[in-house]
């Protein structure tokens, strides 16, 4: 194998689409978490693409945590908002079904809404405001997630990594989307400090006694048993404003149980008290703004554009050559991994063998075989 192999995306997607196919997800359910999967990597996330196929969706579904064929059920219904249950399915079926919903009634009466309980891990937060950005509309969604962050003060990892990821067009070849989650860093990108056997920077986890942690491996166990927390988005502390990291973590916890009843905080660690696996049945929320309800939406495009072309021009630091803005280093990635491919390390190349190997899918052949 090669230290870093490039694959066509279209290969990588076909291949997840087939391999979900094969431990029973219905082809078209299959052919949405594929490209879910395939759009993170085609942007440059490297944490939430093919490098969590396995171990975040194939092994739980056939873990039997994760329902493949995914039944949603709509508890609650206006014109404007909506209630799922998704009955601990596919997270990426029950989130773009969410998310159409959302846009349809945006489109009707200028805002949507439409939160779900019972789901499962729904892959890259902007995808579903990229939709909605398709559509000349704001995109919003947020999600709960196994705990993670510690409280501001606290040592005990009781929040998700939470992102609150929004989405806005703009007149230019890229729109602006940030998507990022409410701790300083999360554990997708702990795995792949993992697969490349290197510690973590200081400042990103912390052990009981509040002193930070660099064990990359180790880190990811004790964070399951609860012997290790993410720092909040602004680090250890109020000196460095976690607590608005923290805040902002709570605030997507909320939505993303209380208003559709759902679990939340330790209730989504994947464990009863018994420590058998159990379905995360984690929250999630959409919305969608609909801009023609506001104002013309390619005037609103233009001042979206020149207010990032504006903070793109700004004076830079010294020694430094760009200045971005959110959504822009994305759009590069994508233009640079038309030409090369995705890029796979070891520990991914190895993954995907097996999964060939145990489903059968000859009919790809890899370089790195």
């Amino acid at each position: 194998m090669r230290e870093i192999a490039y694959v066509n995306p279209d290969v990588l997607e076909a291949f997840m689409k087939d391999a979900f196919r094969s431990i029973g997800v219905p082809e078209e359910d299959a052919a949405i978490c594929a490209n879910v999967l395939i759009t993170s990597d085609k942007r440059g996330i490297d944490t939430h693409g093919i490098g969590r196929f396995k171990k975040i969706y194939y092994d739980r579904i056939k873990d039997g945590i994760v329902n493949p064929v995914t039944k949603v059920d709509i508890l609650k219904e206006t014109e404007t908002t909506a209630v799922f249950d998704g009955n601990d399915g596919m997270g990426h079926v029950i989130a773009r079904k969410a998310m159409e919903l959302t846009i349809e009634k945006a489109s009707a009466y200028g805002m949507g809404m439409v939160a779900v309980c019972r789901s499962s891990h729904y892959g890259i937060a902007g995808y579903y405001p990229l939709m909605a950005i398709e559509k000349g509309m704001i995109g919003i969604t947020g999600t709960n997630a196994r705990p993670s962050i510690a409280p501001t003060f606290g040592v005990e990892n009781m929040l998700g990594t939470n992102p609150l990821t929004i989405g806005i067009p703009t007149d230019e070849e890229f729109p602006f989307v940030i998507d990022c989650a409410t701790s300083v860093s999360q554990r997708g990108k702990i795995e792949k400090y993992a697969r490349m056997d290197k510690e973590i920077p200081s400042g990103w986890v912390i052990d009981k006694e509040g002193n930070t942690r660099t064990d990359t491996n180790k880190i990811l166990i004790d964070l399951v048993k609860g012997d290790a927390a993410l720092t909040a988005l602004g680090g250890i502390g109020e000196k460095t404003a976690g607590y608005k990291g923290y805040g902002y973590a709570t605030v997507v916890e909320i939505l993303s149980a209380a208003l559709q009843n759902g679990k939340f905080l330790k209730d989504l660690s994947g464990f009863d008290q018994d420590g058998n696996k159990i379905p995360y049945s984690l929250g999630h929320f959409f919305i969608a703004i609909n801009v023609e309800n506001f104002i013309d939406v390619n005037i609103f495009k233009k001042i979206v554009g020149n207010i990032l072309r504006e903070l793109r021009s700004s004076e830079k630091m010294p020694g430094e050559k760009r200045i971005y803005t959110a959504g822009e280093k994305e759009y590069l990635a994508w233009l640079e991994r038309k030409k090369t491919g995705i890029p796979l390390g070891v520990a991914i190349q190895e993954e995907i063998l097996q999964v060939k190997k145990e489903q059968g899918l000859d009919a790809y052949t890899f370089d790195f075989e």
